[in-house]
């Protein structure tokens, strides 16, 4: 009787486990429009910075996305409560994103002169670190599928030109950000659908 009560215990803990993880995954596909904006944002940047030679454009935009992004999470109504899993994951985020903002401030204004190609490495390889870790807390393979490729990114930037990393770069960008922020997005508004047919 007490190995069945231990049994009962074990499989209860396991269930709460996975409806955590579930919820923490809903949770972070319901954050896909902001894998949209700071993908568009890091392609404005980058084209502002290019193009327009504007040695403040990363910070400039970065923070602009982080306003936007604070707006939008402050106006979202989420109907689920907050879990621990969806704490966990929004402090890998925040955390990497503070990370980037730091460092890259700090590589712009104090080491002038650095290869480009650093900074492509290391932006891309934090944002490798985010979806890796989101996805071991999440038992996601999609978005570990996003952290090979910011980690790919990495590689190229290591080892080839500046031409080709920036190409990879960009590429990493649409597919990292855009695409499969679009796929949370999808996935989150078929959640709903399913949710406002059962109520």
């Amino acid at each position: 009787m007490n190995a069945n009560a231990e049994e009962i215990e074990l499989r209860e803990r396991l269930d709460l486990m996975q409806r955590m993880i579930a919820e923490g995954r809903r949770k972070q596909e319901s954050w896909g429009w902001t894998f949209v904006l700071w993908g568009i944002a890091y392609y404005v940047a980058f084209f502002w910075a290019w193009l327009g030679g504007f040695v403040y454009a990363w910070p400039v935009t970065m923070a602009a996305a982080a306003v936007f992004t604070f707006l939008g999470f402050s106006r979202r109504k989420y109907q689920a409560p907050e879990t621990t899993v969806g704490r966990a994951i929004a402090s890998i985020w925040i955390a990497s994103g503070a990370t980037m903002f730091i460092l890259f401030d700090a590589i712009g204004f104090g080491l002038r002169g650095t290869d480009p190609r650093a900074f492509f490495a290391t932006a891309s390889a934090i944002i490798g670190l985010a979806n890796a870790a989101c996805s071991f807390t999440l038992k996601w393979k999609a978005e570990f599928i996003c952290a090979i490729v910011w980690w790919t990114a990495t590689m190229v930037a290591c080892f080839t030109s500046l031409n080709v990393t920036v190409v990879t770069f960009l590429v990493a960008i649409f597919l990292g950000q855009i695409v499969f922020g679009a796929y949370m997005m999808v996935l989150e508004s078929r959640q709903r659908r399913q949710v406002a047919r059962h109520a």
